[in-house]
């Protein structure tokens, strides 16, 4: 007797991404990176706003694609021919969505991490002139995530339902 595997038991297929790993990921980057910026905050140079500005604009980028393809996907654009979207650039989008979630849980654990390094520091000037662009990061790697995660929830297929109106069970072949 068969059993349909378990989310953990996918024998290595890629599944969607998962809120509790970039959750724990984001911790174990804010961890360290507290434990790097209390020992080395003096070395720092400042950190300036459009430094980590650039994560906003990626945020921006993936929430402009996810907006195309979920339009094409749902208009069923998607196929090899010349106006349609491809499904290797879908696939493309897909990846691109997984690389910049993790992106986007490092960026919120490390700027995260600095920035409140820097609200518990008194009266320091450079800390002061450096909050705006750890803020500004954290807040970017928050768009990050949740516009990579909106992409790759567009790039999914529809379910093809059956004949009766079900929907097809992949794994049941």
């Amino acid at each position: 007797m068969t059993t349909n595997p378990g989310p953990d038991e996918r024998d290595g297929r890629l599944g969607p991404t998962r809120v509790r790993d970039l959750v724990l990921l984001g911790a174990a980057v804010a961890v360290l990176a507290w434990v790097f910026t209390a020992y080395n905050f003096r070395d720092f140079p400042v950190i300036a706003w459009y430094t980590s500005a650039v994560l906003l604009v990626l945020a921006a980028t993936e929430a402009a694609a996810a907006v195309i393809v979920k339009r094409r996907v749902a208009e069923n654009e998607v196929g090899q021919a010349h106006e349609q979207l491809h499904p290797v650039t879908v696939a493309r989008f897909v990846a691109l969505a997984k690389a910049s979630a993790i992106l986007g849980a490092v960026a919120v654990g490390a700027w995260g991490a600095v920035s409140v390094y820097l609200f518990t520091l008194d009266d320091v000037t450079k800390a002061d002139s450096s909050k705006p662009g750890t803020i500004i990061g954290t807040l970017g790697g928050v768009a990050l995530v949740v516009a990579a995660l909106w992409l790759e929830q567009c790039c999914k297929t529809p379910d093809d339902p059956t004949e009766d109106g079900q929907v097809a069970d992949p794994d049941a072949a």
